[in-house]
């Protein structure tokens, strides 16, 4: 039935989204989670400890951190698929899980804000999804960074809970995304988090690879549909580029993207105020990206998420007939 759930949930989030009234008047699963962990940091990160006692202590707030919202998430589904229509009423709060919807408005603004308002328009924008300082951003700088953010935010913000969703259901997917959330709390190389966030940081890494490659190879499928776009540069891109990135997830949908486009992305950034002397993904393409280019990734990204969608309704199809 996972299959089935991941299919439904990924067509719930797309055409609803997470209402903003629901948002106010509850929040949302990942500021629950990130209660949790911020708990957890308070409580079980000393800065009086050694490292070695901050790393298993970290360990053990992951193993708190996922176990719960996994529980949680395998009974709610076992008591809701036993009402009538329970499937739909999993597959509901299953989207909750992913960010298609969120992800392409966050992405389109970024490029309407630089049309209609300029850079301080644009820098104010693109903060809402990237980590770097956006006042070191010129207008090129904002849109590559709109367009990374895209690709690699569709691996973990939509095509790795969905996988997830696919194979564990809803525990599987609550799993995952109290993973992601912890590595991006707590898995940072500060003084802080140097030991305490190896864990998450590390298994994060972990549970996101697949993902990262599947998202890769959506990415270069659509391309091949996609007018303008090209996927045998998407592809070349990939087996050059993807290991070189810093991240070993991070680079493959990224040197896809810029691929696919004609691009380069990555490449030395400021993160913190510190730079950060990254590889370039597409190495050789344009640097020179504008808003015209965040529209051609949203298209590239949008085709992309029907074949993830097109994938899983397959599957389940199959499963439901074996």
């Amino acid at each position: 039935m996972s299959p089935l759930l991941a299919f439904l949930s990924l067509l719930a989030e797309v055409g609803l989204g997470y209402p903003d009234r629901l948002f106010r008047a509850i929040g949302h699963p990942v500021t629950w989670l990130g209660r949790l962990i911020a708990f957890a940091d308070r409580r079980l990160n000393r800065a009086t400890d050694t490292d070695e006692r901050r790393r298993m202590a970290g360990i053990a707030a992951l193993a708190v951190v996922v176990l719960v919202p996994a529980a949680l998430g395998g009974i709610v589904e076992h008591l809701l698929l036993k009402l009538p229509l329970g499937m739909l009423a999993v597959a509901l709060l299953a989207s909750s899980l992913l960010a298609q919807k969120s992800l392409g408005g966050h992405v389109e603004a970024v490029a309407e804000a630089l049309d209609e308002g300029g850079l301080q328009a644009g820098r104010k924008a693109v903060s809402m999804i990237v980590g770097r300082d956006p006042e070191k951003l010129d207008e090129v700088g904002v849109c590559r960074a709109a367009i990374e953010s895209l690709a690699e935010n569709f691996s973990d913000g939509i095509v790795a809970p969905a996988l997830w969703l696919g194979i564990g259901g809803l525990a599987g997917g609550a799993a995952y995304k109290a993973v992601n959330t912890a590595d991006s709390m707590i898995g940072h190389r500060t003084p802080r988090h140097e030991a305490f966030g190896w864990a998450p940081a590390r298994f994060d890494d972990l549970v996101n690879l697949p993902a990262s490659r599947l998202t890769a190879l959506l990415i270069i499928a659509a391309a091949f549909i996609m007018p303008g776009a090209n996927a045998g540069n998407a592809w070349h891109a990939l087996r050059r580029d993807a290991r070189n990135h810093r991240s070993p997830n991070a680079g493959w949908p990224e040197a896809a993207m810029a691929g696919a486009l004609g691009l380069a992305l990555a490449g030395p950034r400021v993160y913190g105020g510190v730079m950060v002397d990254d590889a370039f993904m597409g190495k050789g393409g344009r640097r020179d990206a504008t808003s015209a280019d965040i529209r051609r990734a949203l298209q590239l990204y949008w085709m992309a998420d029907m074949l993830l969608i097109g994938a899983f309704g397959l599957l389940a199809a199959v499963t439901w007939l074996i």
